[in-house]
């Protein structure tokens, strides 16, 4: 379960016994299925920061589990919100992924992953860890049995120079139709002509997992909000299907890549 210890999976289930309350039961209070308690309790899927909040609020326990969860991030290297996301991007059966500005991180060439750090932010260190990381994660869809993954990308995305770096553009353009060709990868473009959509409010990704729940990511310049809880994950369901709906059959979309491939060529 990586850095979201045993122990503070042991104290969520010696609670919610202690309640003598079922999982069942224990989810209804909090507004999660039984299911999605029992994955938690048993590492299956790891707590949120949604889900702890949910505990600590129903059973009044004055933030004790949402604080265990922050002292664990602490005591790790990596934020909080990215372990948790990186656990559920793991065990994904299907990854939905809308992206306004940047290629989506699993789709990147590592020239990409390394401009999309450019400009001050980070130190060299930094940027190598985070490619290599970033890089790592892909290794998801080579695997025997890869999640799906549903990419829709505004057209801006593909159009956008990226200075000093001549060919990098083509590279990665000819990258996305390469992974277009496995079947278990789409990827859908936005034309530039759909003007103003839905998706303009911002990135997200839906996760779904094996026991069919769903879990969704969005990010900002500074963090990145993980939700589970169910009502929430219902409203960007409903969003990705708009936003899906605006954009280019997978054919059309591949042959809008190759073109826009060309015009960086030239």
């Amino acid at each position: 379960m990586g850095t979201v210890t045993d122990y503070v999976l042991e104290e969520l289930r010696l609670f919610r016994t202690g309640l003598g309350l079922s999982q069942d039961d224990f989810g209804r209070g909090i507004g999660y299925s039984g299911s999605h308690v029992s994955s938690v309790e048993t590492g299956g899927r790891p707590p949120t920061k949604e889900y702890m909040r949910a505990v600590d609020t129903h059973h009044q326990t004055a933030g004790r589990f949402l604080r265990m969860l922050d002292g664990l991030a602490r005591l790790d290297a990596e934020p909080a919100w990215l372990r948790e996301w990186i656990e559920f991007e793991r065990e994904a059966t299907t990854l939905r992924w809308f992206e306004l500005a940047y290629v989506p991180g699993l789709l990147q060439t590592e020239r990409y992953a390394r401009a999309t750090l450019a400009g001050g932010r980070f130190d060299a260190e930094d940027v190598d860890r985070i490619v290599a990381s970033r890089l790592e994660r892909q290794a998801i869809l080579q695997r025997p049995r890869p999640p799906q993954l549903i990419a829709v990308l505004d057209e801006a995305v593909l159009r956008r120079p990226v200075l000093d770096q001549p060919g990098l553009m083509v590279e990665q353009c000819e990258h996305l139709v390469q992974l277009a060709t496995a079947e278990h990868i789409q990827v859908h473009i936005v034309p530039v002509d759909a003007g103003m959509y839905l998706g303009m409010g911002g990135q997200f990704i839906i996760a779904e997992m094996p026991d069919g729940e769903r879990v969704t990511y969005a990010d900002n310049q500074l963090t990145a909000q993980i939700v589970d809880a169910p009502a929430d994950v219902a409203k960007l369901a409903k969003t990705w299907e708009i936003v899906r709906n605006e954009a280019l059959p997978r054919r059309q979309s591949t042959e809008l890549i190759k073109g826009v491939a060309k015009s960086w060529a030239c």
